[in-house]
């Protein structure tokens, strides 16, 4: 009966499956139909057609994908017309196309995306990178290759590697090349570079359009150059830059990945058209090496054969279209796994106007539409092109390109580019095995030769030559003129920044055409926090005068090298102190006085116990020694100790101990001395604590920055801020006081006060933001720092007479126990080493004299002969101890 019914469950289980696979097998279509629309006679066309029928071809030969429906693409040619393009979608939408890949240009992908989304058609492109087409707009727009915003991402990293500052961007005048170029901007932005110029070209440009667009190029400063445009203008603008010499020394081209498709996709071009690309960078699209691909790679002679096509080879935009179909077949593979159906419907909301005749009621909505774009997205498999796989926000995971540089007849890979760690001459599949390393030093490339046919890294900037002037702001000062100095009428301009500036101008490896503006009324001295903004905003193209670097100005403008020093100095007024009635005390610390007085005791105590045994001197009651011990302590000190000491180490320690106290009184005596003799200087204000705390008034230099900063940062009311003018100004303030109408201190910039005090000082030249000026004045400043015309400039203008001498007196101060640490030390070790030794002898002379519990009477009075003076107890078993006792007893 049990054998009978599980019998009957197999049987029942068998029919139940059977069936299940029945209904999928009916469920699923015989054909399904997808659309691909693209230019066929392009670069990227051409390759897409052969990779796209080697893919259907193969889908439909694994009967693991869509398991007995066949994959039918449609493939409509756009003819690079984008009237045409749309046309043909929306004549895809009038039969039942579940999908459409492609196309590659952006303005179909734009128009085609707004109908596929209307007819829930999802819309597949391994083309069109425009990083605009994303899934907010375009909820059924899916790309299936990397987003340009990648790759200018990749750009933005090489131009910050390089350390260039701006670049020239060439482009077409469409969607593609206008948002490429934006995100371009955008990437530069965040590692603080900048687009100088951007340089549009429209669509189907002429070799004269191009010859014009590359002189005003030529004439501006930036020699990075961003290329991004298609191949066929491309070609013409590497040929028209030669001819114009901008493919020489000097010049940086960075190509985006159309010329590495030309150059993959291409037999090898003349040596003519690769001569005129010498040097010029390049990217890729990544894809990483594996069986599939190099299966697809040798198939690809045998391919084109079959197509009847001529002879090309297989490039990135190929690969990805191959993946693309791949990536449709398993979602359709999914989607009726699930049950889903194919299915369309009409939508009254599609009709023509009033004696239309574009039938848009033809036009069907797949009802099942969202459900194959949710399959489509979760999709995940390994293609030719490496892992295929969506993120959250519909973008193909592990996005990296190779760099390549132009070189000969054909290119080296210097590079990669990946989104988790930079730059990097490691593959990025080796990268994605270890933690992501984004910092500086982990941004590696090998050398590049460059335009020019030379290795060394370009400078990226040179002046430019139209002709223009500088306009360099100049603040017309009132006080401390040794910095800068302009005349009344503006005419003469000089001191010490003036010449620092005309000295790095000479330096600079090329003419720098300028002429100086004052900026100010002479009366008082200028905002400088203004001239800044008036740098930033383009008023002036440089700023040249004793402008402090300070945070808030940085982030609006660039600085130079500095080339002194600077900070806030606190400046007040001091007075002549004489020495108190307790003087005596200063000459020492009192950790000093506790420090000598307890080695004094020390001392008293270890020679006592060394000299206690065998001299009478420091025998006796225990009062006459405790005596004894501090009289002898404290006798030392002047050198006046009647006690004699008989032992080798009492005498060894005495030495040094009498030593060290030579070397104590000396110095005591000295300090004394300059502590009575000398004058000193106080100031009631001891620092800058001390002054907020306080409600005195505050002077500062007007026109600095000083007087914010007191009043934002440290929250001093501006009620007590007084602004100064000249130096003179500085000193009757600090006589006067704050009681009589003065100040009790002022606050200014370091080379301001140091040269009221006859010192030196520190300044910096201002130049807008990413400014490449700022980098060779820089480098022209640490040249003058070098060779010592810096220092000869600052001695022309700002090296005057010393201070007064009241000034300059020093204050005697007392001497720390620091100053004497090494005697101490070498007095205890000493002393330490001393009682050791003597510990160490009276143990042993107990050990040589005290006798065993098993010694005879004999050995008895052999130890008390020994022992000798004491007077013995008639207790044999306390003998040993009373003729020990009786040997160290007073």
């Amino acid at each position: 009966m049990k054998l009978a019914l599980l019998l009957f469950l197999a049987i029942f289980l068998n029919l139940s499956l059977g069936g299940l696979n029945m209904n999928d097998s009916t469920m699923r279509p015989a054909t399904v139909h997808v659309g691909a629309i693209f230019s066929h006679n392009t670069t990227i066309g051409r390759v897409a057609k052969v990779a796209i029928d080697a893919a259907v071809r193969d889908v439909n030969a694994d009967p693991s994908i869509l398991r007995g429906t066949k994959l039918a693409v449609v493939m409509q040619d756009s003819n690079c017309n984008n009237l045409i393009g749309v046309v043909q979608a929306l004549q895809f939408m009038e039969t039942d196309i579940v999908a459409i890949i492609g196309p590659q240009s952006s303005v179909i992908a734009h128009v085609i995306s707004h109908v596929s989304n209307e007819l829930q058609v999802p819309l597949v492109s391994f083309a069109a990178t425009d990083p605009t087409l994303n899934s907010l707009q375009y909820p059924f727009f899916v790309r299936s290759i990397q987003s340009d915003l990648f790759q200018m991402a990749a750009v933005a990293d090489l131009v910050d590697h390089y350390q260039w500052n701006q670049v020239i961007a060439i482009f077409i005048d469409d969607d593609h090349g206008r948002n490429g170029v934006t995100s371009l901007g955008d990437k530069l932005a965040e590692k603080r570079h900048m687009i100088s110029c951007k340089a549009a070209l429209r669509p189907g440009a002429t070799s004269s359009d191009i010859m014009d667009l590359l002189v005003k190029v030529a004439l501006m400063g930036s020699r990075i150059i961003v290329l991004h445009v298609s191949p066929d203008i491309g070609i013409k603008i590497f040929s028209t830059a030669r001819y114009l010499g901008m493919m020489s020394n000097g010049y940086v081209w960075i190509a985006t990945d159309w010329l590495s498709s030309l150059l993959d996709s291409s037999a090898p071009l003349d040596a003519t058209t690769m001569e005129t690309m010498q040097g010029v960078l390049s990217l890729r699209q990544h894809t990483a090496d594996s069986k599939l691909k190099n299966m697809l790679i040798s198939r690809w002679s045998q391919l084109i054969k079959n197509e009847k096509a001529e002879n090309f080879k297989l490039n990135s935009y190929g690969l990805y279209a191959y993946d693309t179909v791949w990536l449709v077949s398993h979602a359709l593979d999914a989607f009726f796994s699930d049950g889903g159906r194919v299915s369309f419907s009409n939508d009254s909301n599609l009709l023509d106007t009033e004696g239309g005749s574009l039938h848009l009621e033809a036009m069907s909505v797949f009802d099942q539409g969202q459900a194959l774009l949710d399959k489509i997205l979760s999709t995940s498999f390994d293609g030719v092109t490496g892992k295929f796989q969506f993120d959250h926000e519909r973008n193909l995971i592990q996005p990296a390109y190779d760099l390549l540089n132009i070189i000969g007849t054909g290119w080296r890979t210097i590079g990669y580019w990946s989104n988790y760690s930079g730059l990097s001459i490691a593959s990025p599949e080796k990268l994605y095995e270890k933690p992501a390393n984004l910092s500086t030093s982990n941004q590696q490339l090998l050398s590049v030769i460059w335009p020019g046919d030379t290795m060394a890294k370009p400078r990226g900037w040179v002046f430019p030559n139209n002709g223009k002037e500088l306009r360099i702001g100049v603040p017309k000062r009132f006080s401390f003129r040794q910095f800068v100095s302009v005349s009344s009428d503006g005419n003469d301009i000089k001191g010490f920044c003036i010449d620092v500036f005309t000295a790095a101008v000479n330096l600079l490896p090329y003419p720098l055409p300028y002429r100086f503006l004052p900026y100010g009324d002479g009366r008082e001295n200028p905002s400088y926090a203004k001239l800044a903004e008036m740098v930033a905003l383009g008023e002036f193209d440089a700023a040249v005068g004793d402008m402090t670097i300070v945070t808030n100005r940085t982030k609006i403008v660039d600085f130079t090298q500095p080339y002194a020093e600077s900070g806030l100095v606190l400046l007040t007024a001091v007075k002549k102190t004489n020495s108190g009635a307790w003087a005596f005390l200063q000459p020492f610390t009192w950790e000093m006085w506790c420090v000598t007085a307890i080695s004094l005791l020390v001392i008293g105590a270890v020679i006592w116990i060394l000299e206690h045994r065998l001299n009478d001197e420091f025998r006796g009651p225990p009062r006459k020694q405790i005596v004894t011990v501090f009289w002898f302590s404290f006798s030392t000190l002047f050198f006046a100790h009647r006690e004699n000491t008989v032992s080798a180490t009492g005498r060894m320690i005495l030495i040094i101990w009498l030593f060290v106290v030579l070397i104590i009184q000396s110095s005591y005596t000295a300090n004394l001395t300059s502590i009575l003799t000398v004058q000193h200087l106080q100031s009631p204000v001891t620092g800058i604590d001390n002054l907020i705390a306080s409600d005195e008034p505050i002077g500062f230099q007007g026109g600095s920055f000083t007087e914010n900063y007191l009043a934002e940062e440290l929250g001093i009311s501006r009620s007590r801020l007084i602004a100064l003018g000249p130096p003179e100004d500085y000193a009757r303030a600090l006589e006067l006081g704050p009681n009589n109408g003065g100040v009790a201190a002022v606050v200014d910039e370091l080379p301001y006060i140091q040269l009221f005090l006859s010192t030196q000082c520190k300044f910096a030249v201002a130049f807008p933001r990413d400014s490449p000026l700022a980098v060779d004045f820089s480098t022209a400043i640490l040249t003058l720092s070098e060779n010592g015309d810096l220092q000869r400039i600052h001695d022309k203008w700002l090296s005057t007479d010393v201070c007064s001498s009241d000034i300059n007196e020093l204050d005697s101060e007392s001497l720390q126990i620091r100053s004497f640490l090494g005697l101490f030390l070498i007095c205890g070790m000493t002393c330490v080493l001393a009682l050791l030794i003597y510990f160490v002898t009276v143990i042993c002379q107990y050990l040589r004299h005290c006798p065993t519990e098993e010694a005879n009477s004999s050995a008895v009075g052999s130890l008390q002969s020994v022992v000798g003076s004491g007077s013995l107890n008639t207790n044999s078993s306390n003998q040993s101890s009373v003729g020990f006792s009786t040997t160290i007893s007073p």
